[in-house]
């Protein structure tokens, strides 16, 4: 079994951005679990656990998912839910571009077994999990909030494999799907 992902890259540029960002949520003396920056993505489908005889299968339905390079742009760093925070990410802006191909990517994939997203898609990129909230996170968010977070253009998928470890996950890319 392979735990699996579909994910689009982000560039540099948005990459040290957004790693800036994280610099800025140090201050919190919220209890938070960043992510490794170089691992910082914007996920489009979690797969879960995959049988490796799946994976050609997988790999040639995600071939299939057709689309155009489009422009993404970080918008602002803020948590997915303010009562209850979870995540700290930043919010992608892609015009739904992002959410067409995710669209692809559910149908592609249903045939094969993987069901379909309940949650509406929202491009984001994951900075930091929240294993503690207190107030100082919001303050930090609150001087993030007009902060750059950078831009890229988004010109395809990639397969990837997250291996879970005490470290933290480590990611190896299965397959790209260029357009």
């Amino acid at each position: 079994m392979v735990r699996a992902f579909v994910a689009f890259e982000i560039s540099e540029e948005m990459r040290k951005f957004l790693t800036a960002a994280q610099a800025g949520l140090k201050k919190s003396t919220a209890r938070l679990a960043f992510v490794d920056p170089p691992l910082i993505h914007i996920t489009v489908k979690f797969l879960g656990d995959v049988d490796e005889k799946k994976l050609p299968h997988l790999i040639r339905a995600l071939d299939s998912v057709k689309a155009a390079p489009f422009p993404a742009t970080g918008n602002r760093v803020t948590v997915n839910n303010f009562k209850s925070p979870h995540t700290v990410w930043c919010a992608i802006d892609d015009a739904g571009k992002g959410r067409g191909v995710f669209g692809a990517v559910e149908s592609v994939l249903a045939p094969l077994g993987f069901p379909r997203e309940t949650r509406q898609f929202f491009p984001h990129a994951t900075l930091a999990r929240v294993k503690i909230a207190d107030p100082s996170l919001f303050r930090c968010l609150e001087e993030l909030k007009d902060a750059p977070c950078g831009s890229c253009t988004v010109s395809g998928l990639k397969l990837k494999k997250s291996t879970l470890t005490p470290r933290g996950p480590v990611y190896e890319d299965l397959h790209e799907v260029a357009w």
